[in-house]
């Protein structure tokens, strides 16, 4: 029989999964019944004899029906190679590692030698101080009791046991007593065992007074750190103090973030200094002080406007600077010429582009004279509306070239230009233009100059002048070579290789390529890519479009750009300025964003109860048009705006509910609707869903690409809101010579026509010692016995007033008319 008769051998039954169940067994006597399913892991183990691969991946690389499909012999290689660095790297690493892990064992060891050393030193030290002291209360004892034995009378007895008791006296002395050492123990143990015990107060927890224990957590972590300490490892790192930038108002988590504290410490200290807030409630500047220098930090005042301290005006070394192009603006008045002298230098025609051949924008070019010299122009508008607009243009240009008409002389516009010329403190050059004309007097130009003082060289002045012809190109060197000899004088450089800095001379939201800015860098290169901030917007630039409709990759000083890449439209005027990070950006656009809203709201309400009441007062009798405005460019709209302003009276003035950039929406049709006010389109029109929505909801849109005509119509139309006047014209006077009382009418006065013709229908006043007694209208008027209707000078007739009898002899009628008049805006 062999050993196992009857019985199952164990282990696994083939290769196959085996099934099995077991018994689960719960609560309550439940039971389940749970299947188990055991697989065994297959083992490949090569045969005895066969040849061993290279290389796992090299036995594949060498026989191709092993290789996976569209893998080459190169790539192939390639993998095989970049596997074998990859354990090369991996062998070198742990090699590394096991030197490393090596060297730390060793310094425990080390540290771990010096402390046991250290630490037996000073126990055999504190043995041998103790057996000394230990010896020393021995000896004082023995000495004792021998100087008492020598006091006492020797005892009769046997003295056997006297010398073995005084040698045992000593011990007691070495060795406390039991119950003394457990009374020593108990007064070197602590209280308690560090945990927390009885109830737990709010007055302990925020005090930290008696009833407040470390928790066993807090025993262990103690232990845990002593122990590092004595192996040599981490010791806790001392408090850090830190620079904590305080704003007016700050939330308390934010707080606690800066300070690099927990919130809960942070909470805990605002209630012990009596302020019951939470984690989310903001607290002012002095009590966030008060907790800072309570953690032991430093207080770094700051404030909203901190923000754009990264926007530095940076002072350019001498030695970085270079020449740059002038600026030149081209002003003046209206229709002198200044656009088409422009474009006989650009040989380009510029004003078959505008409406009614004015200029309604600022237009920003670079022109290349025959000497090679590269000027920048600035063309700005000469109409009263664009009065904004030109004195933008003063304030970025180095030289002004003052145009005007031989024939036609200084007029209003001009002396603007003039003024804004002065108070931007730059150069001047007089450009007479139309000296062909038949009317053309040069010299009246000059001698109406002298009036504004301006002194041109010609009458013995500083002032450059130049006669010119945008028509035949009469003079136009003469002025780039005058204009030329100014800049060479002006000396203008800038630093090229620096954070940009431009102004925005134009800015317009175009249909396809979003807001675009009309941009004149003044110092730095701007480039594609460059983070930027300019007013209350920012963005990246995405292309740069010179005055060619060219893309560039930068820009230099003193070129004119087109910038895409803003979030938003810019207003003409803003500055921009190129920043790091899209972070600071974003965070400089909002602060100006907020504090212009602030501002807003600042000036729009009244500050008193009386400045309110005073101002409905004064609204009551006022009454107003609203418009609406979309321009296609900024400086456009702005321009609206100012001259809408200036239409009214204390009786009608035009309010412009709304003005902005780009086509015409729903959303200013939904506004129009709800105001009552009717859209003006300037070189913009309403798209297809807004005119449907305009004519369903009866909106009224006009549209106008001239300047001149919107403000005559809104002028016109306000002119409608004003009440007629009312006008009296005197037509006759009547003397009362006899009174008479008739039966059914009253007194009726006998009266004689002296002037003019008395009519029925018209207004008398009874005048009385030349004073006006009664004013109204007759009730009859009788020639004789018959009822007529006007009686002519020099006729008599009867008179009776309406509701009014107190008539007397002697009194004089004055017979009067009322005719409405129409009012017009001046």
């Amino acid at each position: 029989m062999s050993d196992n008769d009857g019985k199952k051998t164990l282990g696994l039954r083939g290769a196959a999964p085996r099934p099995g169940s077991v018994k689960q067994s719960f609560s309550h006597g439940r039971t389940k019944n749970v299947v188990v399913e055991t697989k065994r892991k297959r083992i490949v183990v090569p045969k005895p004899g066969a040849p061993k691969p290279a290389g796992g991946a090299g036995s594949i690389g060498g026989n191709p029906a092993k290789r996976p499909a569209g893998i080459t012999d190169v790539e192939m290689e390639r993998r095989l190679k970049a596997v074998q660095a990859a354990k090369a790297r991996e062998v070198e690493d742990n090699a590394r590692r096991e030197a490393e892990e090596k060297a730390r064992a060793e310094d425990r060891t080390r540290r771990r030698a010096e402390i046991e050393a250290r630490e037996a030193e000073e126990l055999e030290r504190a043995e041998r101080a103790k057996a000394k002291v230990a010896e020393e209360e021995a000896a004082k004892q023995a000495a004792a009791e021998a100087a008492r034995a020598a006091a006492e009378p020797a005892p009769e007895k046997p003295s056997a046991s006297a010398p073995r008791a005084a040698p045992n006296k000593p011990a007691p002395a070495a060795t406390p007593r039991k119950s003394d050492r457990e009374r020593n123990q108990r007064s070197k143990a602590p209280a308690n065992d560090g945990r927390r015990a009885g109830k737990l107060t709010l007055n302990q927890a925020l005090t930290g007074g008696d009833g407040r224990h470390k928790s066993m957590a807090a025993m262990k972590r103690k232990q845990e750190r002593a122990r590092q300490k004595a192996m040599g490892g981490a010791v806790e790192r001392e408090k850090i103090v830190r620079n904590v930038n305080l704003p007016p108002a700050i939330v308390v988590s934010e707080l606690a973030v800066r300070m690099a504290e927990k919130t809960g410490a942070v909470v805990k200290a605002l209630m012990n200094n009596g302020m019951m807030v939470t984690q989310n409630e903001t607290i002012d500047a002095d009590t966030a002080e008060l907790i800072i220098e309570e953690f032991g930090h430093k207080v770094v005042r700051v404030s909203d406007a901190d923000v754009e301290d990264v926007i530095t005006e940076i002072v350019d070394d001498e030695k970085d600077l270079v020449s740059r192009p002038p600026i030149i603006t081209i002003m003046g008045h209206v229709d002198h010429g200044k656009t088409s002298l422009l474009d006989a230098i650009r040989n380009a025609k510029v004003v078959a582009g505008e409406a009614g051949g004015i200029t309604q924008h600022i237009g920003a070019y670079q022109v290349t004279t025959d000497t090679g010299a590269v000027l920048s122009f600035l063309d700005t508008p000469g109409h009263a509306a664009f009065t904004s607009m030109r004195s933008r243009g003063a304030q970025v240009t180095d030289i002004v070239v003052l145009v005007v008409a031989a024939d036609d002389a200084v007029m209003p516009q001009t002396i603007e230009a003039i003024n804004h010329a002065k108070a931007a403190g730059v150069p001047m050059i007089v450009a007479i233009n139309k000296v062909d004309k038949p009317g053309a007097n040069p010299d009246k130009v000059r001698t109406d100059l002298l009036q504004h003082e301006v002194v041109v060289e010609k009458m013995s002045g500083e002032v450059q002048d130049v006669e010119v012809s945008a028509i035949t190109g009469q003079g136009l060197d003469q002025l780039l070579e005058a204009i030329a000899l100014q800049s060479e004088i002006l000396e203008l450089k800038a630093n090229p290789d620096r954070a940009a800095v431009g102004a925005v001379i134009e800015a317009q939201l175009d249909v396809g390529r979003g807001p675009v800015a009309t941009v004149l860098v003044q110092t730095g290169t701007l480039r594609v890519g460059d983070i930027f901030v300019v007013g209350e917007q920012f963005g990246k630039v995405r292309a740069l479009i010179n005055d060619h409709g060219e893309r560039v990759k930068e820009a230099g000083p003193s070129v004119p750009v087109e910038v895409l890449g803003l979030n938003g439209t810019p207003e003409a005027g803003d500055v921009l300025n190129v920043v790091d990070t899209d972070a600071q950006a974003r965070e400089i656009a909002e602060y100006r964003e907020k504090a212009a809203k602030d501002k807003r709201a600042a000036a729009g309400a009244a500050t008193t109860l009386e400045q309110l009441m005073a101002n409905a007062k004064a609204d009551e009798t006022v009454s107003e048009m609203p418009i609406l405005v979309k321009a296609d460019v900024q400086g456009s709209a702005e321009a609206i705006v100012q001259a809408m302003a200036k239409i009214g009276n204390d009786e009608v003035r035009v309010r412009v509910l709304h003005s902005g950039v780009g086509a015409i929406t729903e959303s200013d049709i939904g506004l129009a609707e709800a105001s009552g006010a009717p859209i003006m389109g300037f070189n913009v029109r309403a798209n297809a869903s807004a005119r449907n929505t305009a004519n369903q909801k009866g909106v009224e849109i006009r549209y106008y690409s001239i300047i001149y005509d919107l403000v005559d119509d809104v002028k016109a139309a306000a002119s409608g809101l004003l009440s007629a006047e009312i006008r009296e014209n005197f037509i006759g006077y009547a003397n009362i010579k006899e009174v008479f009382k008739v039966t059914g009418i009253g007194k009726v006065a006998g009266c004689l026509v002296t002037e003019g013709v008395a009519r029925r229908s018209a207004g008398v006043r009874l005048l009385r010692d030349n004073v006006v007694i009664h004013e109204g209208t007759l009730k009859t008027l009788k020639r004789f016995k018959d009822e007529v209707a006007e009686v002519q000078s020099g006729q008599e007739c009867g008179m009776a007033f309406e509701n009014y009898d107190d008539v007397r002899a002697g009194d004089v009628i004055e017979i009067f008319e009322r005719e409405s008049v129409e009012r017009n805006l001046d």
